[in-house]
């Protein structure tokens, strides 16, 4: 059985949430607030939050940045539609979905699956792959099975989200993959509104290995068709 925290000041929204989840299968804690989802972090074993980002005493962005200084379980936010800044600021700090108020039962059940088998080793560190070589792009190197990447011999650290998606583009060398190929590769699903979720992340993944973002030497776009990994580089 997979615990869930759901963390919203709206109580309504909240019993919705525990319901749906619940006759899933889940067991579900629930949090009015930000400090609150922390403490019972610290408390019980969680393996996925979803957290609302406008709320009281400690918002879902300042506990979001928090929560990844200790725990690498996934993070899904659930937003209004006038917080779009907030989501791409949440995803920046480590959010590996989002989800907007209202939300369709199914859509967000799917969403949870999704994560929680990723998190569960489903992804690029899975069982199935576990003697992947370490892959090489110039300065670029990933080793799968430890879950590292470095940069002209400097470790970065990226989010699970962001290393399997490096992953799967250096997996395809050369290959141009769309939102969609990335969304079904990374988080085993239909892409629901794949293509500003796979931007954000692809922006974040860029800051963290490209010398220059705004001029990408490894990750480029390839005007509506998706993004590819430079095969020039040498290896």
């Amino acid at each position: 059985m997979y615990n869930i925290l759901v963390c919203d000041d709206d109580k309504d929204i909240t019993s919705a949430l525990r319901s749906y989840l619940e006759g899933e299968g889940y067991r579900v804690f629930c949090a009015s607030d930000g400090q609150a989802a922390l403490e019972l972090l610290r408390s019980e074993t969680v393996h996925l939050v979803l957290m609302d980002i406008m709320m009281p005493r400690l918002n879902g962005l300042s506990a979001l940045g928090k929560i990844r200084e200790e725990y690498n379980i996934p993070v899904i936010l659930i937003s209004a539609k006038s917080e779009d800044a907030d989501v791409i600021g949440g995803m920046n700090r480590g959010a590996d979905d989002y989800i907007t108020k209202p939300f369709n039962p199914a859509v967000l059940l799917a969403r949870v699956r999704s994560q929680l088998r990723r998190y569960m080793d489903l992804g690029c560190h899975s069982a199935e792959n576990e003697e992947q070589s370490v892959l090489c792009v110039g300065g670029v190197v990933l080793d799968p099975d430890r879950g590292k990447v470095e940069v002209d011999g400097r470790e970065v650290s990226l989010t699970r989200t962001e290393f399997d998606i490096l992953c799967l583009l250096m997996q395809h060398r050369g290959e141009v993959l769309s939102p969609d190929d990335i969304y079904r590769g990374v988080w085993h699903d239909d892409p629901y509104g794949a293509g500003s979720t796979v931007a954000v992340h692809i922006r974040h993944i860029r800051e963290k290995i490209e010398a220059s973002p705004a001029e990408p030497r490894y990750i480029k776009v390839v005007w509506g068709r998706g993004y590819k990994i430079d095969d020039s580089i040498g290896v």
